[in-house]
């Protein structure tokens, strides 16, 4: 199995009367309440954090983009990737993902990832993700756009990695008279591409044709089965063998010396991540015509809760966390891997208002006790779409 060091980068120090006075950390959240010094220094950390887990032995270590959000402090993952690739040596450096159908220009995506493969000496790893609903209202771009804009972006990028020779594009979205990206990517033919899914059909097929990895967010296991299981139904309708190591589990893992411990200092941070950090109204996360109604359907019929509305043992049971000793982590997630079949696993040690302290012993107990034990996982898998 593959194991990822995956960071939000959130900003935690939300005002005391945050959940009676504001609806979501995003968006319409003021942004007088970010303090310079206090997020000055949460930058380093996190820095510090995922550069700790290369030495670690995590095999990836993973930003991502959000915009106008207390969620997540990385409305450019890129330069992240950037300070992150000069100072690694193993690890792969990996954008989980440029939020391509909100960006009003791909061809910057091309060029930056092209850069970034050079930087890490071909370490870099590329996700795209279509971005969540409010980033759109953000950005003043239609949600209803959103899956054009991503395919045409996808398909610029791609051209503009592979082509040999100057061309033209001209699509609905996008337009430009000269593509002729410098540098080319040390990797050939491009660096390998990950593409987050939440259930879209849609989505599971695009991965699929195109052999990519697919990549779940956070929900309950019986919903992220369905997705894996329609992935794996894609890929064999068109004729291939469904990989493990195409598709990634992501999780938020806290980590202690004993189950009390963990549960006991893990509660507060993941309560915060879910009921504070992912406080969103349906609205601003799938926008009317963000999804197209055979995913909608999908999504309603999966009757998930909205994520305020879970406890904390709810989250646990359903699988959202993965919270306890290295015995019991190592279990759960055997048990997990077992049931999903997955062949990496995307781990979220800085959850919510995690202290430095807890994130790096917890990442350490993970990586001496936990990580040994299901390393051979996922490497061949007997679970398929009619399983």
């Amino acid at each position: 199995m593959k194991f990822v060091f995956f960071h939000l980068m959130p900003y935690p120090y939300l005002p005391d009367d945050f959940d009676e006075r504001y609806p979501s950390p995003s968006l319409n959240f003021p942004r007088k309440f970010f303090d310079r010094a206090l997020g000055n220094r949460l930058y380093h950390r996190y820095l510090d954090e995922l550069e700790y887990a290369e030495r670690l032995g995590f095999d990836g270590i993973a930003v991502n983009e959000h915009h106008q959000s207390a969620y997540g402090l990385m409305p450019s993952p890129n330069i992240m990737a950037a300070a992150l690739a000069r100072r690694t040596e193993r690890a792969q450096v990996m954008v989980l993902g440029n939020a391509i159908g909100v960006r009003g220009n791909p061809l910057r995506v091309a060029e930056e990832i092209a850069m970034l493969d050079h930087l890490s000496n071909g370490r870099v790893v590329s996700g795209f993700v279509r971005g969540i609903g409010w980033e759109y209202f953000g950005h003043s771009v239609n949600p209803t756009r959103s899956r054009d804009r991503f395919n045409e972006a996808h398909d610029l990028i791609i051209k503009a990695w592979t082509a040999d020779e100057p061309f033209q594009w001209i699509s609905p979205n996008y337009e430009y008279r000269y593509v002729n990206v410098w540098p080319r990517t040390l990797q050939e033919p491009h660096p390998p591409i990950y593409i987050p899914g939440a259930g879209s059909t849609e989505t599971m097929t695009f991965v699929a044709e195109h052999g990519y990895t697919y990549m779940s967010v956070y929900a309950d296991t019986r919903v992220v089965r369905r997705w894996f299981d329609g992935y794996r139904r894609a890929a064999e309708e068109i004729g291939i063998a469904p990989d493990p190591e195409k598709i990634a589990f992501s999780v938020p893992i806290y980590v202690a010396e004993t189950d009390e411990q963990a549960h006991r200092e893990g509660r507060q941070h993941v309560e915060w991540l879910f009921h504070k950090g992912l406080k969103q109204s349906t609205s601003l996360v799938f926008p009317p015509g963000y999804m197209s109604p055979g995913s909608m359907r999908g999504l309603l019929v999966a009757g998930m809760k909205a994520y305020t509305e879970m406890s904390y043992e709810e989250l646990l049971a359903g699988g959202y966390v993965v919270v306890g000793s290295p015995e019991s982590v190592t279990s759960r997630l055997r048990e997990l891997q077992e049931e999903l079949g997955f062949g990496q696993l995307i781990g979220l040690f800085s959850i919510g208002d995690i202290t430095h302290e807890q994130t790096t012993r917890s990442m350490e107990l993970f990586a001496s006790e936990v990580m040994p034990a299901l390393r051979p996982l996922g490497v061949a898998c007997g679970v398929t779409a009619a399983s």
